[in-house]
């Protein structure tokens, strides 16, 4: 396998560090304010429908509100009708009653249908809202540098598209118009009591101190623990993802059982911090019932006190203790609702982190055509290090003509997977440059530029597709016929005629329905339709056999024909056609040449061959 000059942080067990962008566990959102506004900024496209969101909650809950107040005439009626029965003075009437009635009905139906209204406006914005995050956070994945994705798991990135994403959907969805219908609901009720009694209101209201000492206390424990709790969800996906990626390599090395034990603590500590949270958030609702009950029971008594003194109706009394359940009611929304919202910015702050990290450098505003391009490479004393601070490539200068196959050797580690990477604009060179026909890389565009490349590499990547549509990937708007012409220059057009479906055969999700060398062909099929300038071939055919090699090779060289070509391989009985070999050792060119000069100097690249054909153990 190439060497990769990246020390990743996670890999099979691995990726649980503390990755770009990230928060150790336990840590409270940093900037919940500063959170909230890029929220509210991303709802302000959606000003009209919040609006109307707004009205629709607040004239819902007036409407609801003026129920019991509607109500209380009515039972005023039937109770002074039942008293004028007792006393043979007249009796209920009832058509008034039915009016009344009729009104509250009237009422309620309305609130429902502008409860209706808002929901279903609200969760269209929470939709577009939803899908506009995860459309920055697709595009973000193709803006950011790949030292990013180098120290940061793959499963935590999904986590933050899947998880963090639906997080904050759900609250946008539901918290935001219980603010609105809570805090209307607080208003109008008081504004309601006041009218009936000042004297109860004010009873009512004394329960307000303690239930806000409540939900500081446990606003307090719980924010810190629902952060954790995003945390810890982010790094068991991580670490599914890899164990499910890496399979076939966990059960090789018979490491299931570390596996399972690293999953174990990571899904230890996510159920820790999980029930913490939703236990404390569970508390919520039961301590604001409780505390609304005393006051529920004060009011009664002393309504009932009042009664009696001839200071209130009964209607008024019946009216005034839906308020009081009215008024306890929004206010343990408004609690639970605190509580939501901490999640939600611990979710939110995520998201946006990923979306403020550094991304790569931008394109010039005027790209050259590259077009202009005709394959001369000069590597121009390039410096490169992953840390700056740690500098791999030290000085590394050739020049490759036109047409040229190049062959870059050197032991594991010399740094020759990583200029390739350097002549991709995958990293940006330290010091120093590398041109294409003298213009520096960093003066195309990253699109531009790449387009003049084909790549085959020793990793095949296939997706679930048909053999016709994998091939197709190098050129979208090639047609079937040129599909098949470059499968005949691969030499991988009889074996596809050989399967039941043909061009339409689907590949597994893993392409592991075909072998590696004929998925090393198909690779070489679709890096033919590019009809590239420029070809890279690293370690293309490390993992084949000696035959399915030479076909591989016979292959590759069709393709590599009339085009500048970089070759990598560690078997170098394979590149000794190769016009110029650059040997490298430790970031640096040690030689240049051909096969046979390079032999005659009987320097480090002669020892490098003939180490390849000698017994590896001279004493066994």
């Amino acid at each position: 396998m190439s060497e990769r000059n990246t020390a990743r942080s996670h890999g099979p067990g691995g990726g649980m560090g503390r990755g770009p962008g990230g928060m150790m566990p336990g840590e409270k959102a940093k900037d919940f304010k500063g959170t909230a506004r890029k929220l509210i900024q991303y709802l302000g496209s959606y000003n009209k429908q919040i609006v109307v969101v707004f009205f629709a909650a607040a004239l819902s809950c007036i409407f609801m509100i003026a129920g019991p107040k509607v109500l209380a005439y009515a039972t005023n009626e039937l109770f002074s009708g039942v008293m004028k029965m007792f006393t043979g003075t007249g009796g209920i009437d009832f058509a008034y009653v039915a009016r009344i009635l009729l009104f509250l009905l009237g009422l309620y139906l309305l609130s429902f249908g502008l409860s209706y209204l808002q929901g279903f406006v609200m969760t269209g914005v929470t939709q577009k809202v939803t899908y506009r995050l995860r459309q920055d956070i697709s595009k973000k994945i193709s803006r950011l540098p790949l030292a990013y994705f180098d120290g940061t798991s793959t499963g935590d990135v999904l986590s933050r598209v899947t998880n963090d994403v639906d997080t904050v959907s759900q609250s946008l969805n539901q918290s935001l118009t219980q603010i609105i219908t809570s805090v209307t609901t607080v208003l109008g009720v008081l504004v309601m009591m006041l009218t009936i009694s000042p004297t109860m209101t004010l009873v009512a209201l004394l329960v307000l101190p303690i239930s806000f000492l409540l939900i500081g206390t446990i606003v307090k424990k719980s924010q810190p623990l629902f952060k954790r709790q995003q945390n810890y969800l982010g790094k068991v996906n991580g670490h599914v993802e890899e164990m499910y990626g890496g399979h076939l390599v966990v059960q090789a090395f018979d490491r299931a059982d570390e596996s399972i034990a690293t999953f174990e603590e990571l899904n230890d500590e996510l159920y820790n911090s999980a029930w913490k949270s939703q236990f404390f958030s569970g508390l919520m609702m039961p301590l604001m019932n409780f505390v609304g009950n005393l006051g529920y029971a004060a009011i009664c008594v002393l309504g009932g006190y009042l009664t009696i003194q001839g200071r209130i109706s009964v209607g008024d009394i019946q009216a005034f203790i839906q308020y009081v359940r009215s008024f306890t009611q929004p206010i343990s929304q408004i609690a639970n609702i605190s509580n939501v919202l901490q999640q939600t910015a611990a979710a939110a702050e995520r998201v946006f982190e990923f979306l403020e990290e550094e991304e790569e450098v931008a394109d010039p505003d005027q790209p050259l055509d590259p077009s202009v391009v005709e394959g001369e490479v000069a590597f121009a004393h390039v410096k490169f290090g992953y840390d700056p601070s740690k500098i791999i490539i030290h000085d590394f200068s050739a020049i490759i003509q036109p047409g040229q196959r190049v062959a870059i050797v050197g032991p594991t580690g010399a740094g020759k997977t990583t200029m390739v990477k350097l002549l991709m604009r995958f990293y940006d060179v330290t010091e120093g440059a590398i041109l294409l026909d003298r213009y520096d890389l960093r003066q195309f565009s990253r699109d531009g530029l790449r387009s003049l490349f084909g790549m085959v590499l020793q990793d095949t990547w296939l997706y679930h597709d048909t053999i016709m549509e994998n091939i197709r990937y190098g050129r979208l708007s090639a047609t079937d016929d040129e599909v098949i012409a470059a499968a005949k220059a691969a030499g991988v057009h009889r074996f596809i005629r050989t399967l039941p479906d043909g061009y339409n055969t689907v590949l597994s999700e893993d392409a592991d329905n075909i072998s590696q060398g004929q998925k090393q062909l198909l690779t070489i099929a679709r890096a033919i339709l590019s009809d590239p300038k420029i070809l890279i071939l690293d370690e293309a055919t490390s993992s084949v056999d000696t035959r399915t090699e030479q076909k591989i090779q016979r292959a590759m060289n069709t393709l590599m024909e009339g085009r500048t070509s970089f070759v990598i391989a560690h078997r170098l009985s394979t590149i000794r056609d190769s016009d110029l070999i650059l040997v490298m050792r430790d970031g640096d060119i040690v030689e240049v040449g051909n096969h046979e000069d390079l032999m005659q100097r009987k320097g480090f690249y002669a020892d490098l061959y003939q180490s390849q054909f000698e017994p590896e153990d001279a004493a066994s």
